[in-house]
């Protein structure tokens, strides 16, 4: 198995605090992300290397776990030894704790599509998950030396979970009974139909003295009366009158967090959408970012008119025809 240089993925230093590290983590995201490179394996690439990277040098009792593996790495390189005699055994059982809330994109899957693969087996052999070696989840945990049982992580337990588009808007928490234990579950804002929360070591219990596996909370958000969400986008629609169309105007239309001025120019055609910048959903990874309100808009016409509106618009149509 080939040992993952996590800081030199980050190109950061390995005495890099936490904000150093978000930064670093941050940049790469943004210039690696598949919506910014649509098509390019090799940006796709480095952007599920950097999401790794992060999802270990963010978390401080992975990343200690980490340091500890890679000195003891490099102090059997030292040696000139083989490296693929380096015994991992020590290394390939998920840490234990209290429950640790953090959320994935569905494996990553959700932005790569089925198939695109989530972290690699460096990663799920040392901390867990499906794939790797000792402490995969569901594997049989087999003999060890002298005939003994080797530990086996525990499965995991996904449990799907419903939230309103505001709870996905604003947060929300959720409260399971498991084994009588309750679970009490923050789901962070941002989420959207098919993101994961996972706590740590609340899935099923290891064989063997192994390390119990985790629990997914599977989001499903809920459809909206009024709005319908794109990534982090938000579609509604608002009436306005012909007169508004063709004169130009200002009308109010509904958000997520209130009441928002849009400004209808002169000549406005039916179906037309506006952007209101910033007044759609919480980017998950950072929630003070968030995305566009696109404004579609339907132009009422009169249906009945008096006798003198129709002999304006008679004139209007003759003048029209000149």
């Amino acid at each position: 198995m080939e040992y993952k240089d996590y800081y030199k993925i980050l190109g950061v230093d390995k005495n890099a605090d936490e904000k150093e590290i978000k930064k670093a983590y941050r940049k790469l995201a943004r210039e690696y992300h598949p919506d910014v490179n649509p098509g390019n394996k090799q940006a796709e690439a480095r952007f599920k290397e950097a999401n790794e990277a992060y999802e270990v040098l963010g978390d401080a009792d992975k990343r200690q776990k980490y340091d500890r593996l890679g000195a003891n790495w490099n102090a059997f390189q030292s040696t000139g030894r083989d490296p693929s005699g380096f015994d991992w055994s020590q290394w390939t059982t998920a840490g234990a704790g209290g429950p640790r809330v953090n959320v994935q994109y569905g494996d990553l899957n959700d932005l790569f599509g089925q198939g695109g693969g989530g972290f690699s087996e460096f990663f799920q052999s040392i901390f867990g998950g499906v794939g790797g070696q000792g402490g995969a989840a569901g594997a049989p945990f087999g003999r060890g030396p002298a005939g003994q049982p080797r530990p086996a992580r525990g499965r995991d337990i996904e449990h799907p979970v419903e939230v309103t588009l505001e709870e996905a808007f604003n947060g929300t928490q959720r409260v399971l009974a498991i084994d009588n234990r309750r679970i009490e579950i923050k789901i962070p804002p941002g989420v959207r139909t098919g993101s994961k929360v996972r706590v740590a070591g609340e899935g099923q219990p290891g064989a063997a003295g192994g390390s119990a596996g985790d629990l997914f909370l599977v989001v499903q958000v809920l459809p909206h009366a009024s709005f319908e969400r794109k990534g982090d986008d938000l579609q509604t629609e608002t009436p306005i009158d012909l007169y508004t169309a063709l004169l130009g105007g200002e009308v109010t239309v509904s958000t997520l967090t209130g009441k928002a001025t849009l400004n209808i120019p002169a000549g406005t055609q039916p179906g037309q959408i506006f952007r209101l910048r910033g007044q759609g959903m919480p980017h998950l990874r950072e929630p003070s970012q968030r995305g566009n309100l696109l404004v579609k808009v339907q132009v009422r016409l009169p249906k009945q008119l008096n006798d003198r509106q129709r002999q304006l618009f008679q004139e209007l149509a003759s003048l029209a025809g000149d």
